[in-house]
């Protein structure tokens, strides 16, 4: 039985005023799918990106305008937005507070392509690569 003790995983500095903590991915045994919280300072978020996989986002606490396309909705405390694999997403906080949100990831690999990069983002890859 594999367990993962959270405030054991490291936080690490995703980009200014992000920071990201990967709490369950194929690093630590994951094959399926990867749990991560960002904390994101006000007015900074994550670029248009897309996945391979679906996401879930979950607002924990803050608020965020997030999008899928060129919908936009804004997200409190206890509101999730389901993302579709290979759909362009993003979200920044629009609050004075941290936004602090929980992630889903249906992939025990974090891979994003981001808006204007021609390259792939991987992240949180099994210890042994």
């Amino acid at each position: 039985m594999k367990t993962v003790a959270h405030e054991d995983q490291p936080q690490e500095e995703w980009r200014a005023g992000v920071q990201t903590r990967m709490h369950v991915s194929a690093r630590n045994g994951a094959t399926q799918l990867c749990i991560f919280e960002q904390w994101v300072e006000p007015a900074v978020g994550a670029p248009t990106h897309w996945h391979p996989v679906e996401e879930v986002l979950t607002v924990v606490a803050g608020k965020a305008e997030m999008w899928i396309d060129e919908e936009r909705v804004v997200l409190i405390p206890g509101q999730s937005l389901v993302v579709p694999a290979h759909s362009k997403h993003g979200f920044r906080n629009v609050g004075s507070e941290m936004l602090h949100i929980h992630a889903v990831l249906a992939s025990p690999i974090f891979e994003a392509t981001f808006d204007g990069s021609p390259k792939m983002v991987r992240r949180w890859l099994p210890a042994s690569l």
